[in-house]
């Protein structure tokens, strides 16, 4: 048990958050579950966005796009090999454990690959973190590193404090430890959303940095707050008013978004459906979408090249029937292409 505690205090207005919090879970979730993968992608890209805009990354929501689906950009290289790594490190953040130190290091030196010297240690000097030519916050000496970190992810491994305060503590408490030389304000956020997700998947497809990005004069305001206070409570508050308004919008985002997307779906799905047809008229596609689900009854981790070596079939014409599956709600992929698995609903 860790011995360790961070200092804060609960508030009400804290625990009516994690009331409203958890309301608009419920929409959230079914909504995430209704216009999956699509609203993911969207959301998914926007927390990249935001999270390395705030770190001063030139780019936009759409050159992000054009990123992840290997198009070229033209843009600085240092703001795409962020983009690339953010990507990477989103991808595998369902294999890390919150509480791990060697879990940590991972994400780093992802995140940070081609960016900085060492990525994936901690830092071996001393650090201040300047506004302009201010210094708003002297990290503790490098001879501590080791141990606070240890500190606070025991704490983290311990607690009983609901997740949606502990990973704002731990958020907290990681920007003022500073254990890298760079890329301290990215991680934070990342493994908030790491927290997020181990208590409720849907999480983490939640954008706060898109929020977050837009007050930052606040955020930092904040942060010096609570270092001046050796209390992280308003910090506390302040994120979880940020999810809290970041599950708003993105419930109004995601009604928007359903009209747009089900035409676009309606329209690749008539498409592809019809080439299906001309290639293989004969085939019963109900009976080969009921043989697929059952396939994935048995074996939710089955790839799409096991399955067409299992039914006889291109592994082509098996990504068009889980592409078609997944668009009428009958089966969901959890976590990434490689180490996720399908869920049949």
């Amino acid at each position: 048990m860790s011995r360790y505690q961070p200092p804060f205090t609960i508030t009400p207005l804290m625990l009516n958050l994690v009331i409203e919090t958890g309301e608009l879970l419920g929409h959230w979730a079914a909504l995430s579950g209704r216009n999956s993968p699509l609203l993911r992608k969207e959301n998914r890209i926007r927390t990249i966005q935001a999270s390395l805009a705030i770190e001063h990354n030139s780019l936009t929501t759409d050159q992000v796009t054009a990123i992840l689906e290997g198009k070229r950009v033209l843009a600085p290289e240092k703001d795409i090999q962020e983009v690339r790594n953010a990507l990477l490190a989103y991808e595998n953040m369902p294999g890390w454990k919150a509480w791990e130190v060697k879990d940590l290091l991972k994400a780093h030196r992802v995140l940070m690959a081609g960016l900085v010297d060492t990525p994936g240690q901690l830092r071996q000097g001393n650090v201040g973190v300047y506004r302009g030519k201010t210094l708003v916050h002297m990290a503790p000496p490098a001879s501590q590193i080791q141990r606070l970190v240890e500190d606070l992810l025991g704490w983290l491994k311990d607690t009983d404090i609901h997740p949606l305060i502990a990973s704002s503590v731990f958020h907290y408490e990681f920007e003022f430890i500073h254990p890298f030389a760079d890329g301290n304000g990215r991680m934070g956020r990342l493994w908030q959303t790491l927290i997020l997700s181990a208590w409720r998947a849907e999480l983490a497809w939640l954008p706060v940095e898109t929020v977050i990005h837009y007050q930052q004069e606040e955020y930092y305001r904040i942060l010096g707050q609570c270092d001046k206070a050796s209390d992280c409570t308003a910090f506390i508050e302040f994120m979880l008013r940020n999810i809290v308004l970041a599950l708003s919008e993105g419930l109004g985002r995601g009604d928007t978004l359903s009209e747009e997307m089900s035409e676009e779906m309606s329209e690749e799905m008539s498409e592809e459906m019809s080439e299906e047809m001309s290639e293989e008229k004969r085939i019963d596609h109900n009976a080969r979408e009921r043989e697929i689900i059952q396939l994935l009854r048995e074996n939710p981790r089955l790839t799409a090249e096991e399955l067409a070596q299992r039914i006889g079939v291109t592994s082509r014409t098996i990504e068009r029937y889980l592409k078609h599956l997944q668009t009428t709600l009958s089966i969901q992929r959890i976590g990434p292409t490689k180490g996720g698995f399908w869920q049949v609903n």
